[in-house]
C-alpha cells in the first residue's frame, strides 16, 4: 500500500506545470534619452504593435519615483512615444529624463496567476493586477 502512496504522490508531483517567468530588462541608450526594453516574447510584442492604437502603456508605463515610495501608485504616466525594434521595445520621453531624478517602469503581467489553485491559495484576488516595478535612473 505504501508504494501505491508513493507512485500517487511522484505522479502528482511530476504533473505540476510551472510556467518560466518572463524576465524583464531595461537600460538607458542614445545618451540616457530614452530606455530600452527587452526580455518580452515577440510573438506578444509584435501583437501589440500590429494593434491601431498602440497601447504599450497597458503593458508597460513608465513613471517618476516620488521621495515618498508610499505615493507611486499615485503618479501621472510619463508622456512619450514607444518603438518597436525587432524584439526590442524603445520608450522615449516627450521631455528628457531628469538627471539623478530615479523613474520606474511598471511591468504588467497578465500571464500571471491563471490557475484556479491561485485564488483558492489566496495568491491572488479577482480584479487585481500582478506587476513587477523596475527602477532606474539616468
Amino acid at each position: 500500500m505504501k508504494n501505491y502512496a508513493w507512485i500517487l504522490l511522484l505522479f502528482c508531483w511530476g504533473c505540476k506545470h510551472e510556467a518560466p517567468a518572463t524576465v524583464v530588462h531595461i537600460s538607458l541608450i542614445n545618451n540616457s534619452q530614452s530606455l530600452k526594453i527587452t526580455g518580452i516574447d515577440p510573438v506578444i510584442m509584435n501583437d501589440i504593435n500590429r494593434d491601431t492604437a498602440n497601447r504599450w502603456q497597458s503593458l508597460f508605463a513608465i513613471f517618476r519615483l516620488p521621495a515618498d515610495t508610499d505615493m507611486k501608485d499615485y503618479q501621472p504616466i510619463q508622456p512619450g512615444h514607444y518603438q518597436l525594434k525587432d524584439s526590442v521595445l524603445i520608450f522615449t520621453p516627450d521631455t528628457p529624463f531628469v538627471k539623478h531624478q530615479p523613474y520606474f517602469v511598471r511591468y504588467y503581467n497578465y500571464a500571471d496567476n491563471k490557475s484556479i489553485w491561485d485564488y483558492v491559495q489566496g495568491k491572488t484576488s479577482k480584479g487585481r493586477l500582478h506587476y513587477t516595478d523596475l527602477i532606474f535612473k539616468q
